[in-house]
């Protein structure tokens, strides 16, 4: 049996006010009419003081006319638009610098209301914090594109970068440099030490090639032995020089794991740079791995492509 409750206007208030996420009336020209919930203090704070302010007044200009559009956006379709978006307070007009460490992130629920505000168009626009979230996806995504083992970006994070640095070459010409390690007599170093010793020189190696690296660089272990270095505005004669600076603090890095015939391990690099002609970052690689195997030939050595 359908069973149908009043609310008296006190009650409504009551309920308006008792909704976690905070609920804000929003006219077409970006003026806060009125603001209900919030209730949940964990995530929000009062939004009262914001009913008559314009968005502009609130938030740096930037942000204010994102705000906008999406307001005018939920107008134009008529329906239920969301959106995520972050807020720190860089974004909000009169606070310092001192805050979250890092941005809030909200899911934006807009949705046109039925009716106007002092012949204004309103939307009515729920924002729910959805920080944790974010949070628990970013780090879902770096699991995914991170070398368990050596905490270097992994190979499905140096083909995305790949492709968006041979994209970046292609459109702008932005030149782009890749370097191919390989170390030497690493199956004597699992062979002769064991594997947790192989594993141990893995992360050795990572560890220069982390503090090596640029910051615009991707430092990435390939798979096994093999690890990349990826270098963004760089050409060739920069990525020699990089090359030849890493062979002594590698070479280093492995004379801790000394092998039974006093021959250490040692590393070999190749690299090249993107070329006319160039149809993808595959093309790239396969230079840079012959210059590897050409180096492999002089072991320790380096060579380019």
């Amino acid at each position: 049996m359908r069973v149908s409750i009043r609310f008296d206007a006190e009650q409504l208030q009551a309920l308006l006010r008792s909704l976690p996420d905070p609920a804000f009336v929003l006219s077409a020209s970006g003026r806060y009419v009125a603001v209900f919930g919030g209730a949940d203090t964990r995530y929000y704070h009062d939004g009262s003081p914001l009913v008559g302010r314009t968005l502009h007044e609130v938030l740096v200009p930037a942000r204010a006319e994102a705000f906008l559009a999406d307001i005018r956006a939920a107008l134009r379709d008529g329906g239920l638009r969301i959106v995520e978006y972050e807020l720190s307070n860089r974004d909000v007009r009169g606070l310092s610098d001192v805050g979250p460490a890092e941005p809030i992130w909200f899911e934006g629920r807009v949705m046109p209301l039925p009716f106007t505000v002092e012949g204004e168009a309103v939307v009515l626009w729920v924002a729910s914090n959805i920080t944790h979230r974010r949070q628990l996806q970013e780090r879902l995504r770096a699991l995914s594109e991170t070398d368990e083992l050596t905490g270097l970006a992994n190979r499905r994070r140096f083909r995305a970068e790949l492709q968006a640095c041979y994209e970046a070459w292609a459109r702008y010409g932005q030149p782009v440099a890749l370097l191919y390690l390989d170390l030497d007599r690493f199956k004597a170093i699992n062979d002769q030490l064991g594997h947790e010793r192989g594993d141990e020189a893995l992360r050795a190696v990572a560890a220069v090639l982390e503090g090596a690296r640029r910051r615009t660089d991707l430092a990435a272990r390939l798979g096994g032995d093999e690890f990349a270095l990826l270098c963004p505005h760089t050409g060739l004669g920069e990525a020699a020089a990089l090359a030849r600076r890493l062979v002594a603090p590698v070479r280093r890095a492995l004379a801790a794991f000394a092998l039974g015939d006093g021959e250490p391990a040692s590393v070999s690099i190749g690299w090249a740079e993107c070329e006319p002609g160039d149809r993808g970052g595959g093309d790239l690689v396969r230079r840079a791995d012959a210059a590897l195997y050409r180096a492999k030939g002089a072991r320790g050595r380096t060579a380019p492509a």
